[in-house]
Order: structure tokens, then sequence, then C-alpha cells
């Protein structure tokens, strides 16, 4: 049986947005604001997590991550304000 995944995003102290995905959300959360998990967001802290949605696996999550990544930032801020933080 496959993981299931997340894509994320994350919205840095500096307004800018970070988009990743993972199996455990809170865990790589704790990693970003850690400055342990990306070297664009260590820059940026701290992060906080505005959208998040479960994936079927990690190559669904892979590919949403690459479409969501593709997005204009008006369309990734119309992303987050259209669900829920964790959905």
């Amino acid at each position: 049986m496959a993981l299931s995944a997340c894509v994320y995003l994350l919205r840095c102290s500096d307004d800018s947005l970070y988009c990743g995905w993972t199996t455990e959300v809170e865990r790589r959360l704790k990693a970003h604001n850690a400055g342990k998990a990306s070297r664009y967001t260590s820059r940026r802290l701290p992060v906080q997590l505005v959208y998040a949605r479960r994936m079927s696996d990690r190559s669904a999550a892979m590919r949403e991550e690459a479409r969501i990544k593709r997005l204009s930032r008006p369309a990734k801020l119309a992303l987050v304000r259209a669900r829920k933080p964790y959905d």
C-alpha cells in the first residue's frame, strides 16, 4: 500500500510563498521553522502553513507540487483562499 502524501504552501516572513510535498506535514513544518528543511525558507523564517492537500501517493503529490509551482502568485493566493488551511 502506498503511503499518502501532501502538497503544501508556506507563507514566509517576507510574504513569499514556498511550495513542497511531504508525507508528514507537521514534522516538515517544524523542520522548515528550525531552518533545516530548505535553504529558501531558512532565510525567511518563521514560516506559516497556509495550504495543504492530501494526495493519493507521493507521485501525485510531486505532480501537484510541480503544477502549483507553475502558477502565478495571484493564482496561488486564490488557491489558499479557496481551501481550509489543511484539507
